[in-house]
């Protein structure tokens, strides 16, 4: 079948049409698709906003790490003093808990270390 598909024009290369979708979501800010094995055959689930608190709660952070991404979604961005403010913690606490954030993927460290430095979420340009 896919034979048939690259000989009419349809596809233009083999192997290469998931790495373009992912590179396409990327690129429009949107999250990756999540593929999964079903049934004998191939499921593909496309999110629209992986940053709603509902999807949030599966995965592995805690309470003040989903504030503060339900927070950067609504404002753009969250730098390390918001992040304290908002969950009444120490510089050293909010500092490992954004790196965590960061390291899961979920956010992105923008400017330099120090006062001029926010998060955003992941793929996008912080801005609302």
């Amino acid at each position: 079948m896919a034979d048939t598909f690259f000989r009419a024009g349809y596809i233009e290369s083999w192997g290469r049409g998931i790495e373009k979708m992912l590179t396409a979501f990327q690129e429009a800010g949107l999250p990756e698709p999540i593929f999964e094995e079903s049934w004998g055959g191939v499921m593909v689930t496309l999110l629209k906003d992986i940053y709603t608190e509902v999807h949030l709660r599966t995965l592995d952070i805690n309470e003040r790490q989903i504030r503060a991404i339900l927070f950067i979604k609504e404002h753009g961005s969250i730098t390390n003093t918001a992040y304290q403010k908002l969950n009444n913690l120490g510089k050293t606490v909010s500092t490992t808990e954004l790196i965590d954030l960061s390291e899961k993927q979920l956010i992105e460290k923008v400017g330099t270390t120090g006062r001029g430095t926010r998060y955003v979420l992941k793929g996008r340009n912080g801005h609302k």
